[in-house]
């Protein structure tokens, strides 16, 4: 597969500007838990295959064990993950798959039972961001991999 176009050298701008409000997000504490889900998860019902294969080897580097990675996919099912982690995983996918009549009062309600405002609040833009990055790199087909040495992801021991 070939990349059709490297818009962070088209735009570095644009790219350097997003990167900072993604990276800001990260050093929330409660984001820095559990953005490995969201970006996860995010990536993969947006067919993100530069993505999923990022956030999988950052998660790895920070020290999630390999099964939960395997798990994502299957979070309702699997008991690998705490009440708070499954609202993160809920709140990620309701608004990655924003239907036509927004977010039902039940959804908000149980996420909003595990987190405070704050945490939601935070948790909202870290999935508007993944969903930008993951648009791009399907629209412009990202190369997995082709940017781990540039974002030291060769650390994480998957090749």
């Amino acid at each position: 597969m070939r990349q059709r176009l490297d818009y962070v050298a088209s735009s570095p701008d644009a790219a350097r500007k997003y990167l900072e409000f993604s990276q800001l997000l990260y050093g929330k504490p409660f984001l820095a838990e559990v953005g490995h889900l969201v970006t996860l998860r995010a990536s993969q019902l947006n067919g993100c295959a530069f993505c999923v294969d990022m956030h999988v080897k950052e998660a790895r580097i920070h020290g999630e064990r390999e099964l939960r990675l395997h798990h994502v996919v299957v979070w309702r099912e699997s008991p690998l993950f705490t009440p708070r982690e499954r609202a993160v995983l809920e709140w990620t996918e309701t608004l990655t798959r924003l239907g036509p009549n927004g977010v039902a009062d039940d959804i908000f309600t149980r996420v909003r039972e595990q987190l405070s405002e704050e945490d939601l609040a935070d948790l909202s833009f870290l999935v508007v961001a993944i969903n930008g990055w993951n648009r791009l790199g399907v629209a412009f087909q990202a190369v997995p991999g082709s940017r781990d040495k540039l974002y030291g992801l060769d650390k994480s021991g998957l090749a």
